[in-house]
């Protein structure tokens, strides 16, 4: 498991009191290699506006399981369809500082996947080499004061795009773990 406390003194909520949530981690096959897709979030909205994520949200009542969560969101907000794409394996869960445990689903997507975002929820949808946030040499940690706390995240920067937080956590979760994948089959 991996959270928002990792780099910071305090300490995470009971269980009990995180919302259950789900992300795709979307690694699309393209002409250049595999690219993990994300988005930028509408300026428009309430909670992290203009802030780069991956598609998902909270489970609704209405959800079978969290990976039925992650392939809702991801057709609602980037027209992902569930044919278009294929779970490859789930991440270990994720608890942010804004209260919600989250689930993130890998998945390979289709070469030929043309996006359509939802434009009240996202403004931008874009990839990244997958080359890039795998290489740990790209991660940093920077901070900031966040409700009269200083907090320390990770950020995994790329051209324009600013990644951080909980977004750059799951992805240098990611990383680690293909690391260490690649470790152990030597």
């Amino acid at each position: 498991m991996s959270s928002d406390f990792d780099l910071n003194a305090d300490k995470p909520l009971e269980r009990s009191r995180y919302k259950p949530a789900a992300v795709m981690v979307p690694i699309l096959e393209h002409a250049t290699g595999l690219r993990v897709i994300l988005t930028r979030r509408a300026a428009h909205l309430k909670h992290h506006p203009g802030q780069i994520a991956f598609p998902g949200g909270k489970v609704d009542a209405t959800d079978q399981s969290v990976e039925h969560a992650a392939f809702r969101e991801a057709e609602e907000e980037i027209g992902l369809r569930r044919a278009q794409c294929e779970q490859l394996g789930t991440l270990p869960l994720h608890r942010t500082v804004t209260g919600f445990e989250v689930q993130p689903i890998v998945a390979r997507v289709d070469h030929d996947f043309a996006p359509m975002s939802d434009p009240g929820e996202v403004e931008e949808v874009f990839h990244v080499p997958l080359k890039h946030v795998l290489d740990p040499a790209n991660y940093f940690i920077e901070g900031r004061v966040w409700m009269g706390k200083p907090r320390r995240y990770y950020v995994v920067p790329f051209g324009p795009y600013y990644i951080w937080g909980a977004t750059a956590r799951m992805l240098r979760m990611f990383a680690d773990r293909v690391e260490h994948s690649h470790e152990t089959h030597r």
